[in-house]
C-alpha cells in the first residue's frame, strides 16, 4: 500500500529541540556568552544540522513502516482473493475431471467391445484354420468374407494379418484417446503432464505408416453370378420408397433380380420416378458387362411399340400394402400407356420385418415364362446381403462398380476438389433436417448436440491430420455456424467448406452448365455424394441412406479408410429430448 508523497514531506519539516541544552566549551576554555553573535550563529547552524539528521531518520523510519504495512496488507488481500480463485479453480478442475472421466468410461467401453470382438475373431480364425476354412468378419465399413455352398472362400494369411494389425492399431488409438481425455484437465497453457521418467506419455505410430490409409480389399475373393439376359424377357423396376438414395439401392437390387431371372432390366421412366439419365450413365452398365442388360423406358417403349403391357406384376412385399405401391403410382404407370393385371404376391412379407431370402427363394417364386414382368419396390428386401456388400457388388463385370455418378458429375467433383480442397480432406455428412425425430425413435438415438458432434469430429481430424473438411449438410446456418466455431486442431480452426453459390468467375462447375444440368437438386445431391466418396476420410450419419450410398461408392472405388466412421460412433447423445 502506497501513501501520498506530500504527507511524508510535511513530516520532514518538524524539528525537536532539547530544553536543557549544555553549551559547548570553546577551544580556549572560556564559556561563550549567550549574547555572542558568532556563538549564536554556530548554535543555530548546529541545531539545523541536528534537526536535518533527525528529519532524515524519521523519514526513513516512516518509509520503512509504510512499506512494511503495505506489504502486510497487500499480502493479506492477495491471500484473500487467491483463496477465492483457488476455490473457483478447484471447482472448475473438478468439473473438467468429471467430464473427462465420463468420456474416458465411454471410450473404455468402446475399446472393451473392440477387444472382445478381436478376441472372438482370433479364436474363430484359429478354429477355421484347423478345419481348412477361414471365416472372417470385417467392420461395417468392410465387406465380409462369404460362405459358399460347396466350397469355402479361403482368405490369405497376409490379409488376415493385415486386418489384425488394423484392429490392434485401432485399440492403440483408442487407448491414446483415453489417455489424452484423462490428462486434459491437468494441462494448462504450455504445461504438459509427464510420466515418472520425464518422457511425454505418447505412442508413436511411425511404424504403422498412415493411420488413415485405405483398406486393402484386393485379396478378397468375390462371389458373383453372370448376368446373361434373354433378349425378349424384361423386368420393369418399380422404386417408390424414400428419395434418390433409396431408389439407387432399390435399382441395384433390381439388377440382382434381373440377373437371377435372366431378364433385361428396364429403368423407370422419369414420368413416374427420378430422371436417372441426369445422374447415371445407363449405357455404361452395358459396357461394363459387354452385353445389353439394361435399357431406358423410352427404348423399351420403342421395342414394344404399342403393346406396353405388364404380363405379371409380382409384389416382393405383401404388407403393409401390395408391392409398396399406392393408387397414385399405378395411375402414373397407366398414364404412360402401360396396361397391367392385378397385383399379386408369392409370399407373406412385411417391409418392417423382412425375412432373410436366398437366390433359390427368388428363382422359386419369381421365375415365370411371361415376357414382361414388374416387381414391386425391393429397397427393404433382405436378399443375399453378403453378396450385395462385396466391393463391386454381386454381378460379374469389368468395372469397379455398376451404379456410379455420371462422367460429368465425376469430372465436376474432381474440379471442385482441385479448386477448394486438395487431396487431403475429410468429408462430413451432417444430416439434421427431419433427423431429430427419426433418430430419437431409435435406441440409442443418432442425433447429437452440436458441441458433442464437434468433439467427435475433432478426434477424427487429429487422426487424419487434415487441414479442411467438406461439409455436406441440410442443417441451418445457425447449426453449421456453431459447429465451425467449435472445430479446431493445434489451436487453429479447421474450415468447413460447402459448395458455394454459382459464380461466373469460377469454372469448376462449367461442365454442368454447358450440359444444362445446373440448379438440379438431384444432380447437386449426386455431386455432394461424389465429393464425399472421393475424400481421404469420411464421417457419415448413422441411419441415412445418403451416407450408405457414399459408403458403397467408397467400397467399390477402393477408397475405404481405416478412419471412416459414423459421427460419434459408439457414443450416445449426452442429451435426448422427451417424446411428444
Amino acid at each position: 500500500m502506497e501513501r501520498d508523497s506530500s504527507d511524508e514531506d510535511d513530516d520532514g519539516h518538524r524539528h525537536l529541540v532539547h530544553q536543557n541544552d549544555t553549551r559547548p566549551v570553546s577551544s580556549t576554555g572560556r564559556q561563550r556568552s549567550a549574547l555572542d553573535i558568532e556563538d549564536l550563529d554556530s548554535r543555530i547552524g548546529a541545531a539545523r544540522r541536528f534537526s536535518f539528521r533527525l528529519s532524515r531518520s524519521y523519514l526513513l523510519a516512516i518509509l520503512i513502516s509504510v512499506l512494511f504495512l503495505g506489504a502486510f496488507f497487500s499480502a493479506d488481500v492477495r491471500g484473500l482473493f487467491s483463496g477465492d480463485a483457488s476455490a473457483f479453480e478447484v471447482d472448475s478442475t473438478a468439473d473438467r475431471m468429471r467430464e473427462s472421466e465420463l468420456r474416458a468410461l465411454s471410450l473404455l467401453k468402446q475399446q472393451r467391445l473392440g477387444l472382445f470382438g478381436l478376441w472372438n475373431h482370433t479364436f474363430l480364425d484359429s478354429a477355421s484354420a484347423r478345419n481348412g476354412t477361414a471365416n472372417f468378419t470385417f467392420s461395417s465399413l468392410n465387406s465380409s468374407v462369404l460362405k459358399q455352398d460347396n466350397d469355402h472362400l479361403l482368405v490369405s494369411s497376409s490379409s488376415l494379418f493385415e486386418d489384425f494389425k488394423t484392429s490392434v492399431l485401432r485399440q492403440i488409438e483408442l487407448n491414446k484417446d483415453i489417455e489424452e481425455v484423462l490428462l486434459l484437465p491437468h494441462q494448462s497453457g504450455n504445461v504438459s503432464v509427464e510420466n515418472g521418467d520425464g518422457d511425454m506419455v505418447d505412442v508413436s505410430f511411425g511404424d504403422f505408416g498412415d493411420r488413415c490409409r485405405t483398406v486393402d480389399q484386393s485379396s478378397l475373393g468375390r462371389k458373383t453370378i453372370e448376368w446373361k439376359p434373354k433378349p425378349d424377357k424384361f423386368l420393369l423396376a418399380i422404386c417408390v420408397s424414400g428419395q434418390m438414395s433409396n431408389h439407387l439401392i432399390c435399382l441395384e437390387k433390381h439388377m440382382f433380380f434381373a440377373a437371377v431371372l435372366g431378364r433385361i432390366l428396364v429403368v423407370p421412366s422419369s414420368e413416374v420416378d427420378y430422371e436417372y439419365n441426369k445422374v447415371l450413365d445407363v449405357n455404361r452398365i452395358n459396357d461394363c458387362l459387354g452385353r445389353k442388360v439394361v435399357m431406358s423406358f423410352e427404348e423399351f417403349s420403342k421395342v414394344k411399340k404399342t403393346h406396353l403391357h405388364i404380363d405379371r406384376f409380382i409384389c416382393y412385399f405383401s404388407s403393409p400394402q401390395h408391392c409398396y405401391v399406392d393408387d397414385e403410382h399405378v395411375k402414373k404407370l397407366k398414364g404412360l400407356g402401360i396396361s397391367m393385371g392385378k397385383l399379386e404376391s408369392p409370399w407373406v412379407e412385411d417391409t418392417q420385418k423382412p425375412n432373410k431370402r436366398t437366390i433359390q427363394d427368388v428363382e422359386a417364386k419369381f421365375t415365370v415364362d411371361d415376357d414382361v414382368i414388374a416387381i414391386g419396390d425391393v429397397f427393404s428386401a433382405n436378399l443375399e446381403q453378403e453378396w450385395l456388400a462385396q466391393p463391386g457388388g454381386p454381378l460379374a463385370h469389368k468395372c469397379k462398380t455398376l451404379i456410379e455418378p455420371s462422367r460429368l458429375i465425376v469430372r465436376t467433383a474432381q474440379r471442385f476438389i482441385q479448386t477448394f480442397l486438395g487431396k487431403n480432406y475429410i468429408a462430413l455428412h451432417f444430416r439434421r433436417h427431419g433427423f431429430l425425430k427419426f433418430c430419437n425413435a431409435k435406441k440409442p438415438s443418432c442425433f447429437y448436440p452440436v458441441p458433442q458432434a464437434a468433439e467427435c469430429i475433432k478426434r477424427v481430424v487429429e487422426r487424419a491430420d487434415a487441414p479442411v473438411i467438406y461439409l455436406s449438410t441440410d442443417a441451418a446456418e445457425s447449426e453449421t455456424g456453431l459447429l465451425q466455431t467449435l472445430i479446431f486442431s493445434n489451436g487453429k480452426p479447421v474450415p468447413l467448406v460447402k459448395r458455394p453459390d454459382r459464380n461466373p468467375a469460377e469454372k469448376w462447375d462449367a461442365l454442368l452448365y454447358r450440359h444444362g444440368l445446373q440448379d438440379d437438386s438431384q444432380v447437386e445431391a449426386m455431386l455432394d455424394k461424389t465429393i464425399c466418396a472421393m475424400s481421404r476420410v469420411f464421417i457419415g450419419a448413422s441411419g441415412s441412406t445418403f451416407t450408405e450410398d457414399i459408403l458403397r461408392l467408397r467400397k467399390d472405388w477402393g477408397l475405404v479408410s481405416r478412419c471412416d466412421e459414423y459421427l460419434c460412433q459408439g457414443e450416445e447423445p449426452n442429451f435426448i429430448a422427451d417424446d411428444e
